[in-house]
């Protein structure tokens, strides 16, 4: 599902500031477009993901960034196979 920022802050339970830090630092990045920010509900998975490991976990913000990152190629390599997997199944 695609919202706007209101419906974003909303479903993530985010305050505006915190919303913004976590734009600069690139923690979330949604899709631009001419209208403004669209966020989507992995962006509200991933809002949870960084505020649990910040509140639950007490993971600074050098933590969060190594996390994410972490993540972010554990997601890459992910497809990576699945598409390997696929074009071996298709020859």
């Amino acid at each position: 599902m695609i919202m706007t920022k209101q419906e974003f802050l909303s479903s993530a339970g985010l305050q505006v500031q915190t919303l913004d830090l976590w734009l600069e630092q690139r923690w979330l990045i949604p899709e631009q477009t001419s209208a403004g920010a669209n966020f989507s509900d992995m962006d509200v998975a991933r809002a949870h993901f960084i505020r649990d490991l910040k509140t639950d976990f007490g993971v600074n913000d050098e933590g969060v960034d190594v996390i994410l990152h972490l993540v972010d190629q554990m997601h890459g390599l992910r497809r990576m196979l699945e598409q390997l997997h696929n074009d071996i199944q298709a020859t």
